[in-house]
């Protein structure tokens, strides 16, 4: 803490003199056909070595002394911009970038000296340009981010049809998904096979693996950045596109042309539609779907004020017969408002609303029906500010506030019950600073404090032994009213401290290294293989504490042919504590005594990963490469709870060895080809180790957590892009995208199962063999078609 502290008076200290000397260059940089403003675009002074990146609203700020300079802005997929300023007093500019014009035969199509991956103090970070992820093989046709981003290195998921995803050895629900700045619970549709970001209506995503800045927080592992499109505020316009499984539309448009914009992007999938085709009842009478909503207006009230409303809305549905019914989704609104204070200081101010819900159940007019409903709603408050005091020194600092409301589970119907609801508070404060220390280091170092109260009004439990609650050591209840706080976690261990930093050998190559501390307070409930959307989030109170990891990471960056390739190799380490687990055979369905079968652990991640990249020409794409082991311990006084013995084991996500392969390759003018390699080990899974007698069933018995491993997965999907060339007479133009998952129909294993073995043929007595079953998604191949149009 110190040596932060020490280290700002420093930073501040040498600048302070020399401010009155210095004018700033500032604005925004949008893009030149639909005023999007562009995030982390480099505004550069090439004779100084000095320069600036957009943030997240594509603002920046230069501030340099008296003088004429040479400006260069470069941004990926753009052309790059060179003019002269006269910088004699402050400067405000706002730039616009026009998109580069692919030819065949260009081999560099993007600005020739982006070189963020070694320049950037930023590390364990994955990025990928929503063109390129259009480009790519997908399940019947589906753009997927989050599949996209499980082929770089240290993101990886369960397999086929799995929620989720894990990052560095981190459970599914130690991500922090974020969508303009809302949090995002189930971020799959069709109970994982989608994920529920519409590619048409993203402007930008960047995940944090490691080196996490400090205005993020309450998540372990990484945090997934997603930004909407802002909405054409130059023209209307529209894109859409019509597959096997769903159907697509996007509208933009300006409502006051160059000051204010909308967007709205539709799509909803059709599986029903076919359904209900089919001749048999059993089959047409079924139901099964899924729609999204991506909404924006942004509104530019002067030079100094800006308005974004955003809004997300998303269902999933499946019913059986009328018989039985599920659906669950997301709901979020996000209202925010940028503010410059002056040139060099930029404020956002942020309020957010998120809903997920899941019920499921019969219908209404069953001889026996009910309803069970599960609720989690947050209520944010974010404000931030950046303070810019000059190109090589950054301030980043903000308050944020959560209110939580959780509804575990209410069922209505034929029988009425409800588990108590929960309500939680967490406030955080943060601070960072960059800063530039000659040509060589540049550092990032800040602080986040985040507490958490959870809260009334609650009937909480007390038990014999608090430290290993046990439902046959109820010993009595405490009654708290509405707002009481029932447990605080408000102590030094709330302190989480960013550090990284960048060392810089030659303009090609640069180290880094990375540490960051970060707390988790609600957690998700589940003790199956991958979580399902009816698994609860529970927040830390009085028997489940705040989850807390260490992460340490180190890498050597490099790139060359003129920054077309990149490569990189970096390694890590995770300590993590107070990791949630559970009893064997825990029962964590509709449970009111939730803490009885919860388990504390801790858990230790460590890996090396490696990246090469080819980023431009004819042909580009990347091949990474995860080697990592992940382990989990829960020790206990009581023989029978010690998971393992007390020893380490491996976490089910864990993976040893993780591969993929991605190449495009631009065949013609009109065609490009895609094609998609994974290899990964089997997951690890729990086998019986032995067997009795009951009766006539043969029991398994259970006892080393995790010991045996499915077999290895791999797969291999290739796509073609027919897009035709533009004709600039024509406003409505279209493409088509042809795609095959599973190119060599592989049936790889989703899970293993043991069951007891049927009797053989003519036999009189039954068998007690056990057999292992597997379980696969898919065994075919999987072809798609896709009609695509822009107008």
């Amino acid at each position: 803490m110190r040596f932060l502290l020490n280290l700002l008076f420093l930073g501040l200290s040498f600048q302070a003199f020399s401010q009155n000397l210095l004018h700033t260059y500032s604005g925004y940089v949008r893009d030149s056909k639909t005023g999007e403003e562009l995030i982390g675009v480099n505004v550069v002074i090439p004779n100084l070595g000095e320069g600036t990146s957009t943030n997240l609203y594509g603002f920046y700020s230069l501030s340099l002394k008296p003088g004429i300079y040479e400006v260069s802005v470069q941004y990926i997929g753009y052309q790059t911009k060179t003019m002269k300023i006269d910088l004699n007093t402050d400067l405000k500019m706002n730039i616009e970038l026009s998109e580069n014009t692919t030819e065949l035969d260009e081999v560099t199509v993007t600005a020739e000296k982006l070189d963020q991956n070694v320049s950037s103090v930023e590390m364990s970070v994955a990025q990928l340009d929503i063109k390129d992820v259009k480009k790519m093989p997908a399940l019947l046709g589906e753009v997927d981010i989050i599949r996209s981003l499980t082929l770089l290195p240290g993101i990886s998921t369960i397999g086929e049809a799995s929620n989720g995803f894990n990052v560095r050895g981190g459970n599914t629900d130690q991500n922090l998904i974020l969508l303009d700045e809302a949090p995002v619970y189930n971020s799959s549709h069709l109970f994982g096979f989608f994920s529920i970001f519409n590619a048409d209506a993203v402007k930008d995503v960047k995940l944090y693996k490691g080196g996490i800045p400090s205005r993020y927080g309450g998540r372990l592992s990484s945090v997934v950045d997603v930004r909407q499109k802002d909405g054409n505020n130059k023209e209307f316009s529209g894109t859409g596109g019509v597959g096997l499984l769903s159907s697509r539309l996007l509208l933009e448009g300006p409502i006051q042309k160059d000051k204010s914009a909308f967007m709205v992007a539709a799509r909803r999938s059709y599986a029903d539609i076919f359904l209900a085709l089919s001749p048999d009842p059993a089959i047409s009478e079924n139901t099964l779907y899924f729609y999204d909503l991506n909404t924006k207006l942004n509104y530019i009230i002067s030079d100094k004020d800006r308005l974004y409303l955003s809004g997300y809305f998303g269902r999933d549905v499946f019913e059986i017969n009328d018989l039985f019914g599920f659906d669950w989704g997301n709901t979020s609104a996000s209202l925010r408002w940028n503010h410059l204070f002056s040139d060099r200081l930029f404020s956002n101010f942020t309020l957010v609303f998120t809903d997920y819900t899941y019920s499921l159940g019969t219908a209404d007019d069953a001889e026996f029906n009910f309803r069970l409903q599960s609720t989690i709603q947050d209520y944010h408050f974010k404000n931030q500010y950046n303070y810019y005091i000059n190109s090589k020194n950054e301030i980043e600092f903000g308050v944020e506030g959560i209110y939580y409301r959780m509804k575990p589970g209410q069922i209505t119907g034929s029988v009425e019950l409800e588990l108590q609801r929960e309500y939680a508070f967490e406030p955080s404060i943060y601070f960072s600073q960059e800063l530039e220390l000659g040509t060589r280091w540049t550092l990032q170092y800040g602080l986040r404090y985040s507490s958490f109260y959870n809260l009334g009004a609650q009937t909480v439990r007390n038990y014999s032994n608090p430290d290993l609650p046990n439902s046959e050591e109820l010993i009595g209840s405490q009654e708290y009213e509405a707002g009481e706080i029932i447990e605080a976690y408000n102590g030094l261990e709330g302190l989480e401290p960013r550090f990284s930093a960048n060392y810089r050998i030659d303009d090609e190559r640069s180290i880094k290294a990375s540490y960051n501390r970060t707390r988790q307070y609600i957690h998700l409930i589940s003790n199956t293989s991958t979580p399902t959307p009816v698994d609860l989030y529970r927040p830390a109170g009085r028997y489940i504490e705040p989850a807390t990891v260490n992460q340490i990471a180190a890498g050597y960056f490099q790139n060359f042919a003129e920054n077309r390739y990149e490569v990189s190799v970096e390694g890590y380490y995770k300590d993590f504590q107070n990791i949630v687990d559970y009893r064997n055979g825990a029962d964590l369905i509709f449970n009111e005594t939730i803490e009885t079968e919860i388990l504390s652990g801790i858990g230790r991640s460590y890996g090396l990963e490696f990246y090469l990249r080819k980023r431009e020409g004819r042909l580009s794409g990347w091949l990474s490469y995860t080697l990592s082991k992940t382990e989990l311990k829960v020790e206990n006084d009581d023989p029978l709870l010690a998971i393992n013995a007390g020893e380490w084991y491996a976490a089910n996500y864990d993976k040893r060895h993780d591969i993929s392969f991605v190449l495009s390759y631009q065949l013609t003018k009109k065609w490009d080809l895609g094609m998609n390699f994974t290899y990964q080990t089997g997951r690890a899974i729990t086998p019986p180790e032995g067997r009795f007698t009951f009766e006539e069933y043969s029991v398994p018995v259970y006892r080393s957590r995790n010991s045996l491993r499915i077999p290895d997965y791999h797969r291999l999907d290739l796509s073609a892009n027919y897009t035709p060339p533009k004709d600039p007479n024509k406003k409505f133009y279209s493409a088509w995208s042809i795609g095959i998952y599973n190119v060599y129909a592989r049936r790889n294993a989703y899970s293993i199962f043991f069951e007891q073995a049927d009797a053989p043929a003519g036999a009189t007595a039954p068998s007690f063999n056990t057999q292992a079953v597997q379980l696969s998604i898919f065994g075919t191949i999987i072809p798609s078609v896709t009609w695509n149009f822009n107008f």
